[in-house]
Formats: C-alpha cells, sequence, structure tokens
C-alpha cells in the first residue's frame, strides 16, 4: 500500500489511497484507510471503518494476490479491501450470520449463505454463482478452500463436514453423539481437520473422504472452535470454555491458557512463520502465541471486538471488527 503525505491527526493519520479503475459492479465504500497506533509514521494498525453505521464485518479471509475479502452479517454485499481501497460488491440477497469464508487460488471468494441456504461464489469480478443445500433449514459453521480446489464447511444442520467440489455436494456425516461442528481447516497433506463443540471433538477426514476418525480433547466442556494447521502439520484450536489454545500433534495435546477474566477468543490463523493469532472479543485485542508464549496487542479503539483474522501474503494480520471495522496489524510489528 503506497502512503501519501498528509497532514496528521493527534494519534491516526488518513492514507492517501490510489484512484483505481474498477469494474462497474464495485462501489467504493470509503476512500482509505486509518493509521493507528504509536504515532503518525511508526503506526502498528491500519483500518479501514464501514461507512455504513450497521454494517458488521464477520468473517475475513486472504487471497493469494494479497485481496482481502470479508462478509458482513445482513447486509446485501460482500466487501473486500484490493490495492488500498474498501469496496463494496452487490449481492442478490442479505445473508444471515456469514461466519464461514475462504479464499482460492485465483483470487476468488467462497462463503457460507445461509439466506439463500447453501454456499456462494464470488469472482474477482463479483459475479455470483450459488450452490444449494437440500434442506429446508441451513446452519453453516466455518468454511476453507483446499488446495485442490475443494472447499470444506461445517454443517450442523446434517451433523456433517461437507464438501463441494466441480459442482457435486458431498456429505461427511460423523458419528459423535452430539457433535455440532464448527471450525474446519486443511493440513498440507490434504487431510481435513474439524472441531465438534458439544462433543469436545477434533474429527479428522481423509483426504479421499474415505476414513473418519473422532479424537477427544482432554478436557471436558472444552467447547473447541476455530481450527488451523501449522506448517509443521501441527493442529492448533481454540478451547473457548477455558480461554486456552491448545496444539495437537503426533497423537499428543498441549495446552496454553491465555490471561485475563475470559477473554472470550474467536478467529484463529497460524502466519508463514509459525506463531498463531487469535481474537480476544472481550478485551479488544490480538493474541499471539509463539514459542510458548503468548503476548496480547490491544486495538487502537475502545469497544473494539475482533472476531475472526486472516494473514496476508506479507505478513500482516488482518481482522474482522464486528464493531464496524476491518483492520490489520502490520507484518513488521506482528513479527517482532
Amino acid at each position: 500500500m503506497t502512503t501519501g503525505l498528509v497532514k496528521p491527526r493527534p494519534g491516526r493519520v488518513r492514507l492517501a489511497a490510489s484512484l483505481a479503475a474498477l469494474v462497474a459492479v464495485v462501489l467504493v465504500l470509503g476512500g482509505g484507510a486509518y493509521l493507528l497506533g504509536i504515532g503518525p509514521w511508526q503506526s502498528r494498525f491500519v483500518e479501514y471503518p464501514m461507512p455504513e453505521s450497521l454494517a458488521m464485518p464477520v468473517a475475513i479471509a486472504a487471497a493469494p494476490d494479497g485481496t482481502i475479502w470479508f462478509t458482513m452479517d445482513l447486509a446485501k454485499a460482500m466487501g473486500r479491501v484490493r490495492n488500498g481501497r474498501l469496496e463494496r460488491l452487490p449481492t442478490a440477497d442479505g445473508n444471515v450470520e456469514p461466519v464461514g469464508l475462504g479464499a482460492a487460488a485465483d483470487g476468488s471468494a467462497w462463503y457460507t449463505n445461509n439466506g439463500a441456504r447453501g454456499i456462494s461464489h464470488m469472482s474477482p469480478l463479483g459475479e455470483i454463482a450459488s450452490f444449494p443445500l437440500d434442506t429446508p433449514i441451513v446452519r453453516l459453521g466455518r468454511l476453507t478452500v483446499a488446495p485442490d480446489g475443494a472447499v470444506w464447511f461445517a454443517e450442523g444442520t446434517g451433523y456433517s463436514i461437507t464438501r463441494l467440489k466441480d459442482g457435486a455436494i458431498t456429505r461427511h456425516v460423523f458419528e459423535s453423539p452430539r457433535g455440532d461442528p464448527y471450525g474446519v481447516a486443511v493440513a498440507p497433506d490434504g487431510v481435513v481437520w474439524a472441531t465438534l463443540r458439544s462433543g469436545d471433538q477434533l474429527l479428522r477426514i481423509a483426504p479421499e473422504g474415505d476414513d473418519m476418525k473422532v479424537v477427544d480433547v482432554p478436557r471436558q466442556s472444552a467447547v473447541p472452535t476455530d481450527i488451523a494447521v501449522g506448517k509443521d502439520g501441527a493442529i492448533w484450536f481454540i478451547e473457548s470454555r477455558d480461554s486456552r489454545i491448545a496444539r495437537f500433534k503426533d497423537g499428543k495435546f498441549d495446552e496454553f491458557p491465555v490471561p485475563g477474566d475470559n477473554p472470550l477468543l474467536s478467529g484463529l490463523v497460524v502466519t508463514p512463520d509459525d506463531a498463531v493469532w487469535f481474537g480476544m472479543l472481550r478485551t479488544g485485542s490480538l493474541g499471539r502465541l509463539r514459542d510458548g508464549r503468548i503476548e496480547t496487542f490491544k486495538l487502537p479503539r475502545e469497544g473494539a471486538r475482533p472476531y475472526t483474522l486472516a494473514a496476508d501474503r506479507d505478513g500482516n494480520v488482518w481482522y474482522a471488527d464486528i464493531t464496524g471495522t476491518v483492520g490489520m496489524l502490520q507484518a513488521r510489528y506482528a513479527r517482532k
């Protein structure tokens, strides 16, 4: 992103955004962003406030081309940050609790669409294709895009971790007595991992889907939610009830308690340097677990609520703040 020379305000500086030619379907949301943090020239955070007072960013994902996609609750639109500009791409219907979002290799986005009772795809040009499910009610959790282009998502109404590939929907129904699938991630070897919140379990699905295994987490009533896979194959997940970050590797669990009085953890991403990042809703902070040590990064605005996280190709850590902002902690500060 290119920064222009402007008159600084105390504590924040408005970015000068370059004018880019946008396709007809794109409506620009609000010209630029704000740098917030230490001072005008050493700011840690870049934030993009939503111009509509009721707009609520929910899920966020980073595409390989540097585009940042995000969903908005009850809005007839998808959001995108591209070349330092915030954009609004209209949709035909208003989505409800769109917590699942994944970016594909071609820069497009896949997202859960409860309003349309299925999964939707938006191309970089804003073109939309929908893939409805065959149930009258749809309750969907997180979503991810695998290296082979398959879309995996948690389908609570179907007690399934479901795959959408080449237009075909395949359900992987598990046998947990309680279940409640929520988080989903794909490892480099193609293995799919998911969390079963009510079951206090992890679910492992072989690449071809022909073998499923349920793994009990070590703590009862842990309520595992978001999940991610590190480059070393470690499975990381949030234990939301106990405010812990847990790791499963080589058949062994490790747990890392997050300090504070119920910080309410949500959103999880592993960056290329193998740091684990998560949101802390109640304290308006980002957390980082690295080398067994947890550090927190307070967001610049009071009342911030970082609900989901993503890491882009440059190592910036992005967050969707449900109070009406999309922002990032710049890579040079995230790596310190």
